[in-house]
């Protein structure tokens, strides 16, 4: 008589094995996935403009070549200014490092003196700061390098825009169908992911060019880059401000005095204060039903997927996840350690 192997692991086995290949299909594709994504980042974005123009009385392909051709004549400014900051920080870029690993032995030697003694495994290898400003560099110049196929990202976009514009009319459609619940709950997801992008998107630029401003003010060089950075960052919850504040504060300690250095610190926790805790959550609510377990994790996970693209959209990526986990029952267990925490009662039915 023939054994009959359990069902459920023979499934279980087979779906992980199926998101393993598929997983390693993306990394591998990732020079065509991160255009795409970042493609189609940026059409969910626009999809709120694009319904605005069309209230306003405006056909959708006029209403969608007006959205494209203001977001590439932004792109092309980013690319540009970006692209001539990168450089010059590129170059400098030993120099500061050379300058951050000296105060890193000050204040080792300073602290040897107090008698803390410091090994050679002690702080210049468990913090090292010069490896913080090499990363940003790097992250800048992939950056930059996808930015510069604006014009195949923009394509992309422009008959995302157009294909959406007829999304509702499909879902109508297939109403009768006997998966118009799927259909329905997936258009009612994308207006969800559509919502929190254009509000995350807005409150991000507020905070990228608020810190611009500040430090352009206060004489902090490659300000513009720090303001992009903390625009970027900021689409990551909780900890995005933190990591972009870093480097700015790292090179602040090189460049100006301890009270300028306060300074820059303080415009970080105030854009932040005002931003994060005031502003984001009267517009777009306090959770992204996602724990902050969670939030840091896909941060490490997409970004080491994807680059820095994956980084800005581990989010939006990650709430995709949730929900496509949320579908069926052998994989619902996921979206609930993705999620928020659990009430005690809510945990006990």
């Amino acid at each position: 008589m023939a054994i009959e192997k359990p069902t459920g692991l023979r499934d279980g086995v087979l779906m992980l094995a199926g998101i393993g290949f598929l997983m390693a299909l993306l990394r591998t594709a990732s020079a065509i996935v991160v255009p795409f994504l970042l493609a189609m980042f940026i059409s969910i974005i626009m999809a709120a403009q694009i319904r605005w123009l069309k209230q306003r009385g405006l056909p959708n392909v006029l209403s969608v070549a007006i959205v494209v051709l203001s977001v590439v004549a932004v792109l092309v400014l980013v690319t540009v200014m970006l692209g001539s900051t990168a450089v010059q920080f590129n170059q400098a870029l030993p120099d500061y490092q050379s300058q951050l690993n000296e105060l890193t032995n000050e204040a080792s030697t300073w602290l040897a003196g107090k008698g803390i003694k410091i090994g050679a495994t002690g702080i210049p290898k468990a913090f090292d700061p010069s490896v913080v400003m090499k990363y940003v560099n790097s992250m800048v110049l992939e950056l930059g390098h996808v930015l510069s196929n604006v014009f195949l990202i923009m394509f992309t976009v422009m008959f995302m825009l157009v294909e959406a514009a007829g999304l509702d009319r499909k879902l109508a459609a297939a109403d009768g169908n006997a998966g118009a619940g799927g259909l329905r709950r997936i258009a009612d997801f994308l207006h969800g992911v559509t919502r929190y992008a254009a509000a995350n998107a807005t409150l991000s630029l507020a905070t990228g060019v608020l810190i611009w401003i500040g430090l352009e003010i206060v004489g902090l060089e490659f300000a513009v880059m720090w303001g992009f950075i903390a625009f970027v960052l900021n689409f990551v919850p909780n900890i995005g401000s933190i990591v972009a504040a870093v480097p700015a504060v790292l090179l602040a300690m090189l460049q100006l005095d301890p009270v300028m250095v306060l300074v820059v610190i303080g415009i970080y926790l105030v854009v932040n204060t005002v931003i994060g805790n005031f502003l984001q959550p009267m517009i777009m609510g306090r959770s992204v039903g996602l724990s902050s377990l969670a939030v840091f994790l896909s941060l490490v996970f997409w970004g080491w997927m994807f680059g820095p693209v994956g980084m800005v959209l581990s989010v939006p990526l990650s709430m995709v996840v949730k929900s496509l986990a949320q579908t069926n029952s052998q994989t619902q267990w996921l979206a609930v350690l993705l999620g928020p925490s659990v009430d005690p009662e809510h945990a006990a039915k």
